[in-house]
Order: structure tokens, then sequence, then C-alpha cells
């Protein structure tokens, strides 16, 4: 059984709700009646959003025909030597944490770090894939309310071979090392996609935090200028003098972080932009508290791993900010 978090799925739309809409600036009644229209198409989508997965992964599986199949069960040979070595060296005994940060790069901010994950080549296949699957007439979702381009790796079928491996047998050796604090000991679910950056599509992302307790935002290809990640504070930390770090991709290298750091990305200039992006999970931290609204969940029944709630240890889900 798959839950979700029925705090977060409710969207005020009564009178409180009028209220703070026009603290916010809606002033006249045409505009709060447009913004409550709006709020009231966000909250069926999420409430349908498990059932819609189902029938657009029946219609996938039934009709899309893989370019590179292989590319859908993992194997080491798609992965960087450097970064099986440092998975190797992070499953030793003896290593600490001080160990794996010597050999690991830091990143634009504090507990923020790159590695080599992928191949080249296994980023070229992934591409082609993703390129492939956009050319079909497949159904497709989006990754989230703020990517207008992009796919839901779940839905094209890596999952089940792919990613669910990557994570437990290869990111989480590393992630126990540097984030035991949020939960990077005991990562047991995820929501994976691919985000899409191109002139005269999205070029930019605003400055947000992610529903995640560690991410990895890797860059598949291809070329472009700009599209710089910046990173400020953690979310929970208000400072008027926050300090905003740029971060500029490197192909087929991944940057880890916690996912409550805030960060955005700033417009490409030119050229197309590809990041596979993994918002890992642990349910044993956010079982206590919802890390986006900050309430002790409420879960209802959803499918897949959703937000990665837990009840009688069964992953469960689904807080859809």
């Amino acid at each position: 059984m798959a839950l979700s978090d029925h705090r977060c799925q409710i969207i005020c739309v009564h009178s409180s709700c009028v209220f703070t809409l026009k603290n916010k600036g809606c002033v006249t009644e045409d505009q709060i009646k447009e913004v409550l229209s709006e709020v009231k198409k966000e909250l069926h989508r999420r409430e349908t959003l498990g059932q819609a997965y189902l029938e657009r992964r029946k219609l996938i599986q039934e009709k899309y025909i893989p370019k590179h199949p292989q590319i859908f069960k993992l194997k080491e040979e798609f992965l960087s030597q450097d970064f099986i070595s440092l998975v190797k060296f992070c499953k030793e005994s003896k290593t600490t944490c001080p160990d794996v940060i010597e050999k690991i790069q830091n990143g634009p901010a504090e507990k923020c770090y790159t590695l080599p994950v992928f191949t080249e080549e296994y980023c070229k296949l992934m591409m082609e894939e993703l390129e492939h699957f956009e050319d079909s007439d497949c159904p497709k979702a989006r990754p989230n309310t703020m990517n207008n381009y992009g796919l839901l790796l779940n839905e094209i079928g890596f999952d089940e071979e792919f990613l669910i491996p990557l994570r437990e047998k290869y990111l989480q050796p590393i992630t126990a090392h540097l984030f035991p604090e949020c939960g990077g000991d005991d990562l047991d679910s995820h929501k994976a996609f691919v985000v899409k950056y191109k002139m005269g599509e999205d070029l930019d992302l605003n400055f947000h935090y992610d529903n995640a307790e560690v991410t990895i935002n890797v860059a598949l290809g291809k070329d472009f200028t700009g599209g710089e990640l910046y990173f400020g504070d953690m979310r929970t930390k208000h400072s008027a003098q926050s300090q905003y770090k740029d971060y500029q991709h490197i192909r087929y290298t991944g940057l880890l972080h916690r996912g409550q750091h805030m960060h955005g990305a700033k417009p490409i200039q030119s050229g197309e932009r590809y990041n596979l992006i993994i918002w890992m999970r642990s349910s044993k931290i956010r079982n206590k508290l919802c890390p986006m609204c900050d309430n002790e969940p409420e879960l209802v029944e959803t499918v897949g791993f959703g937000d990665g709630f837990t009840k009688q240890e069964e992953v469960i889900n689904l807080c859809a900010i």
C-alpha cells in the first residue's frame, strides 16, 4: 500500500484563503476568483495523480518500443570507474566521513559535493532514449509543477532494475557517510526525473527546496551556456546576509546536496540542457514531520513511492506540493 500526506493535498478555498490572497496582492474579486479557480484545478490534479499514472504506465508498457532496451537494467559498465571506486571505499568498515570528504570534490556550498556518476557513453545512450520517447505518441507526464519539459523515469520503466539498485547499492553507501543527520543512511524510496531547458522553452527554475532528504543532480548533456545553479541557505535558516553561490554544470558529473538546501537555476543563454535528478527519501525522517508542510503526516492511499512516507514498514506516500 502507498500513502500520501492528506494535509498537503488539501488546499484551503474558504474565507481564510481569500484573506491570504488579499495580503499577497490579489485586490479585485476577479483576481481572487482566477486564483481560486487555478487552486481548485491543482487540487483536482493532485487527487487524481495516482490513477493518471497507472493509466499512462499501462499505455506506455503496451505501446513503447525502447531504442536502447539494454540501458534499463543497471550494469557497472554504465558507471564511472571513479564512482565505483568511491562506492567501494565507502563500504569499507574503517572508512569515516572525513575520509570520504577527502576523496570527493566540494561543491558550491556547505555539504554540496560533486562526483562522476555515469560514463559518457551511457549518458549519450540515455539522451537518445529520452528523445526517442519524446518523439513517440505515448502519454507523457512532466516532472513537477515547476518544469514544463522533461520526463518521469518511473513511467518509462527505469525504476525496478535501474534506479532502485542505483540508490540502494551505489548512492546510499556514499550518502550514509555524508548526510547521516538527514537520513542519508536509510534512503528507502525516491522520485527520479529528467528536466530539460532550451531556448524558447523552460529557461530557468525559481528558488526552491526539494521534496527530498538528499538530491543528486547529474548533467546528461547537451551543449549550452548559462544555466548555473545557485545555492542559498537551508530552508529553515533565514538570514538577511545570505550569500548565493553559483555552480556551473559539468557534463556527466553529479552534484549531491541536501534536499532542503534552497537553490535555483539561472536562465540558459544558448543551447539545450538535460539533467537527471533523483530525490531520495528517508521514511524514518519524514514520518516524523512532512518536509513540505512541517506537520505530522496524515496519510491517505496512493500508488508508487509517492513522497516516501511509511506505515507498518511499508513504503507509502505523497505530499504533493
